[in-house]
């Protein structure tokens, strides 16, 4: 499976005989909860999966360590999904609000688990909704999953790694230029970036209607930035969870490879923030 479907290609797979398994990650930063978005209405037979309970480890606030959403335990993200019903031989599809930033960090987990067949679901929920497509408030109850999560199949680095990716590299920020530059900073102790990163947004990455740009386009888009196929890359957010997007965009642009992904730092900048002894830059 491609990394990104269409709604129309979902649509179609979702009357095969084996249709993928659908995964509900609708968050928002300050909230409102996206369970109860779930609960006003979803794809048929889609689980919802909670970013924060379900695809995160509990946030160490005293010394930040791992970041605000550091990596779930594989035991923990292995009864979630066998829980959501994911096999070892189920397709998935990850859907969010819109503009998949979420879905691609529950795409990455699959990843990391070693769970290849999996997708996110171009324009998310709002495309399939504005398009007319069937929705639903029944609550599925789905059949125990066997899957094996396995850790490791997509790369991290810790935080002295990222030091090290910026420099010998491209270690690209996802956040918002302002909160890059260290203009403001709502959330993670210290305003600033990791020195040398270069600025991503996320928000790049998505037209006006909130669907993935071409390939071509994403392409031209990291070219830009210092990337090209074969570079040594990495990429990181406030929580490693948009950062997640940069990855899948890169491969979408073919940049890497599945065989080839980019870096992912997990903590990013709330666990590198907390440290005082991580130097921050700002320009």
């Amino acid at each position: 499976m491609r990394a990104l479907v269409s709604t129309s290609e979902l649509a179609d797979s979702l009357n095969n005989s084996q249709p993928p398994v659908l995964l509900d990650v609708r968050w928002v930063l300050g909230g409102p909860p996206g369970r109860e978005s779930y609960v006003a209405g979803h794809l048929p037979g889609a689980v919802f999966l909670d970013l924060d309970a379900d695809l995160a480890a509990p946030h160490d606030k005293q010394t930040g360590k791992g970041g605000r959403h550091p990596l779930p335990k594989p035991e923990d993200l292995q009864e979630v999904l066998r829980a959501a019903g994911v096999r070892e031989d189920s397709a998935v599809v990850v859907y969010d609000g819109g503009n998949g930033s979420v879905a691609a960090r529950a795409w990455w987990l699959l990843r990391w688990a070693g769970h290849s067949d999996v997708a996110v679901l171009d324009g998310g929920y709002a495309a399939w909704e504005q398009e007319g497509r069937p929705v639903t408030t029944e609550i599925p109850q789905p059949e125990r999953g066997d899957i094996v999560v396995r850790p490791g199949a997509m790369p991290t680095v810790d935080a002295d790694g990222a030091a090290d990716l910026a420099q010998s590299g491209v270690l690209l920020d996802a956040r918002a230029p302002e909160r890059y530059r260290g203009e403001t900073e709502p959330i993670d102790p210290r305003p600033g970036h990791i020195p040398g990163a270069v600025n991503a947004p996320f928000a790049g990455h998505i037209n006006q209607e909130g669907r993935w740009l071409p390939a071509a386009e994403l392409a031209d888009r990291f070219r830009s930035l210092g990337v090209h196929q074969g570079s040594e890359v990495g990429a990181y957010c406030g929580s490693g969870v948009t950062a997640s997007s940069v990855v899948l965009a890169l491969e979408v642009a073919g940049v890497t490879d599945p065989e080839h992904p980019a870096v992912l730092y997990p903590g990013s900048w709330s666990e590198w923030s907390s440290d005082p002894q991580r130097p921050a830059e700002t320009s």
